[in-house]
């Protein structure tokens, strides 16, 4: 472990920690003290760091949702066809729940922030935005919209049952909503 001036790593260790402590504890279980030991710096790093807890939650959920923004981004980037968009919607309903207890208890735990604390519901806006924006790579806004809400939906409901749905049935579901239809 590198020490003082020379750790160029060290707030990247510790975002990394703040992340998995959150992941293992909550937020609430997540401390200063607790996220210096676990990146392995002095205490004194985490205020030399950042100014508060809140910014170095900010931090952390920002990197976490920049990281699930990149799946959509390289899943819905690789489809040339409006089929193969819907192929990659349903891909990442799977991807994102499958099984990944970290991203599912993260995801959560910034949605309970932001429920609490209305300053990261900018950072969830912001991250609901980015996905939506790569939906609209070939869906219209409103459907992106109700993509985003689909994917979100639908992987939480696979990630929590006993028994979740299978693919086609999430396939069902996408090709339901970007199909268009007349009565």
């Amino acid at each position: 472990m590198a020490t003082g001036r020379t750790d160029p790593e060290r707030r990247e260790r510790i975002i990394t920690a703040t992340l998995d402590l959150i992941a293992e504890e909550g937020v609430a279980g997540t401390s200063h003290r607790k996220v210096a030991a676990r990146a392995g710096v002095p205490l004194g790093s985490m205020t030399y760091h950042f100014d508060g807890m809140d910014e170095l939650l900010r931090e952390a959920f920002t990197r976490f949702s920049s990281g699930i923004v990149a799946v959509f981004e390289e899943r819905l980037g690789a489809a040339s066809t409006p089929d193969e968009a819907r192929e990659a919607v349903a891909d990442l309903v799977h991807h994102l729940s499958s099984g990944n207890q970290r991203e599912l208890v993260l995801t959560h735990e910034l949605y309970t922030l932001a429920a609490r604390k209305p300053a990261f519901r900018e950072l969830t806006r912001e991250w609901m935005g980015r996905s939506r924006r790569a939906l609209e790579w070939h869906f219209d806004p409103a459907t992106a919209r109700q993509l985003d809400a689909l994917i979100e939906g639908l992987s939480i409901h696979r990630a929590l049952e006993t028994k979740p749905h299978d693919r086609a049935l999430t396939l069902e579901a996408v090709t339901r909503i970007t199909t268009a239809r007349t009565t």
